[in-house]
């Protein structure tokens, strides 16, 4: 199974407008922005969301996104069967005998089964909420890179005086 970039946008895009202040209108523009999503994805994904109750779309000049229902309230799995449908790990899964004639038979069905139990309890449990971003990813990734680049150029600093100090 892969979880494609549809499913990863629209966690990007629902995790950006949980993190954002109750009835604000977020622009197409700045969640676009904010978690680095390419336009034409997200018009698509957007759509998807709002057909699938998940996110409330308002028109016009100061048009935008917000949650439908709250961020506690919206499950990793909603939001990946809302654009992708059921989630199976395997079509025999869903379809039995009419994608694969061994099923009455097979051995392994058993442990994808439970597999796909698994993840979709996991999925089921993990809240939009929880995987907020505030700033968005993309202004994420920026502290935590001058951070790491304070830390490195201070581990270097404090290793050059040890280094002269032997010689």
């Amino acid at each position: 199974m892969n979880i494609g970039r549809r499913v990863d946008y629209a966690v990007r895009a629902l995790s950006y407008l949980a993190a954002q202040p109750q009835n604000k209108i977020v622009s197409r523009r700045e969640i676009q922005n904010k978690q680095d999503i390419p336009a034409h994805f997200l018009s698509k994904i957007m759509k998807r969301l709002v057909s699938g109750g998940l996110v409330r779309s308002y028109m016009g000049a100061h048009g935008g996104f917000t949650l439908k229902k709250p961020a506690s309230m919206i499950s990793l799995k909603e939001v990946y069967e809302c654009l992708e449908g059921p989630l199976f790990l395997m079509e025999c899964l869903d379809a039995g005998e009419r994608a694969c004639r061994y099923c009455p038979v097979c051995k392994q069905i058993s442990v994808w089964h439970e597999a796909q139990r698994i993840l979709a309890a996991y999925l089921a449990g993990v809240s939009v909420g929880q995987v907020a971003h505030k700033i968005g990813l993309r202004e994420e990734l920026a502290q935590w890179e001058r951070q790491r680049y304070r830390e490195l150029a201070q581990g270097e600093a404090l290793a050059v005086p040890s280094q002269r100090s032997t010689e």
